[in-house]
C-alpha cells in the first residue's frame, strides 16, 4: 500500500540526478536507500559494498538464480 510522504526538496533533487544514474524512479531511488540506510543501521559493522551484494544475492534467490556452492 502506498502512503504520502513529505521530503524536502533537497532530497528529491539529489534523488533525481542518481535515479537518473541507475536506471530508477526518484520512488524507487528514494526507496533504494531507505533499504540500505536500513540494512546498515541493523548492521553496523558491514560495508555499503558487503550490504549492496547481500542484497543483490537475495534477489537472486528471489528470481531462482542460484547454485549450490561446491566446496573444495
Amino acid at each position: 500500500m502506498a502512503t504520502a510522504v513529505r521530503i524536502s526538496e533537497n532530497l528529491v533533487r539529489e534523488a533525481k540526478l542518481m535515479s537518473s544514474v541507475d536506471n530508477r524512479s526518484v520512488t524507487g531511488q528514494i526507496e533504494h536507500w531507505a533499504k540500505i540506510g536500513k540494512c546498515a543501521e541493523e548492521n553496523p559493522s558491514l560495508t555499503y559494498n558487503l550490504i549492496k551484494e547481500i542484497l543483490i544475492g537475495i534477489e537472486e534467490l528471489n528470481q531462482g538464480e542460484s547454485t549450490e556452492y561446491q566446496f573444495g
